[in-house]
């Protein structure tokens, strides 16, 4: 069922990470909500684990000096949901978080594993690509920072190089501050179903026109993206309805969408041009503007 020939732990970062220098075999494990799923179903076969669960740095979420928040990729979406520091300051995060599985799981499921396991229809990638988010990624040599939007290189491919810990994620005061956003999972069976389509807008505003938006998409291609076209549109425009219903029509243009066994490539479309707009309507009022009609 489970074909494990090894198994370690480490209690620190510098340990996980020579351990992983002396043996690039092993495979990483923090919640193993992805991990052992996949063992179970044959898609991996004699695995040497590393168990990251006993590194407790890994598990903090705290806010910098510069006001940078740092998120832990051991956090669980459960510690997502209730920690204060995101419900106050980035609430489309901790949405995010409470529409990721059943308690069981989001009491388990980790942030880091939900980005390194490459899924579009990860619940946290579309709000982190809206916020700009930086991953911090660690080997025995040193750290580098990757933006989300370069992190993901296909379905269940990501820029980890080997040897490599994703050990934070970070975003930026600028990215968070005076923005007002708003998270909507589409699914047949809300929490509990993989998404049929994950959108998340956040917006600043300046007096009657748009400053800023962001759209970040899940699982309307083959990775996370963001809809830079109607973004790019928004610059200085009215908040007025008709704004709102444009640049619902662009974000379509941005997103890759493909037919499955959950939904058709023109519903999905359709998806995406209505819930931007209604994502969007909720993230100006979020930002302190009027509410459309």
């Amino acid at each position: 069922m489970y074909d494990i020939i090894g198994y370690s732990e480490a209690e620190t970062v510098r340990e996980a990470t020579m351990l992983l220098a002396e043996n690039p075999k092993l495979r990483l494990i923090a919640g193993g909500t992805d991990v052992l799923i996949k063992m179970h179903g044959g898609q991996l076969e004699g695995a040497e684990l590393l168990s990251l669960r006993k590194i407790k740095s890994l598990s903090t979420i705290r806010k910098a000096v510069d006001g940078t928040i740092s998120i832990g990729a051991l956090a669980t979406f459960t510690q997502i949901f209730k920690d204060p520091i995101l419900r106050e300051m980035i609430p489309i995060l901790t949405e995010a978080a409470i529409s990721m599985g059943g308690p069981q799981i989001r009491n388990i499921a980790t942030i880091g594993g939900n980005v390194c396991n490459g899924a579009t229809s990860a619940d946290s990638a579309s709000s982190l690509f809206a916020l700009n988010a930086q991953l911090k990624l660690e080997d025995y040599q040193g750290e580098r920072l990757v933006a989300i939007r370069e992190f993901y290189l296909g379905p269940g491919k990501v820029a980890l190089k080997t040897g490599e810990i994703l050990t934070e994620i970070l975003i930026s005061p600028e990215d968070y501050l005076g923005f007002g956003g708003q998270y909507i999972k589409f699914a047949m069976r809300e929490a509990m179903d993989i998404a049929t389509l994950g959108v998340s807008v956040v917006c600043k505003l300046q007096g009657s026109t748009f400053e800023q938006i962001r759209i970040g998409l899940g699982v309307a291609g083959p990775t996370p993206l963001r809809c830079l076209e109607a973004e790019e549109y928004a610059k200085e425009k009215e908040v007025s309805a008709p704004t709102v219903a444009e640049i619902g029509k662009l974000a379509v243009n941005s997103a890759k969408a493909r037919t499955s066994w959950r939904a058709s490539k023109e519903y999905r479309e359709h998806l995406v041009q209505e819930l931007v707009q209604r994502a969007l309507k909720t993230a100006i009022v979020n930002a302190g503007g009027a509410k459309l009609v």
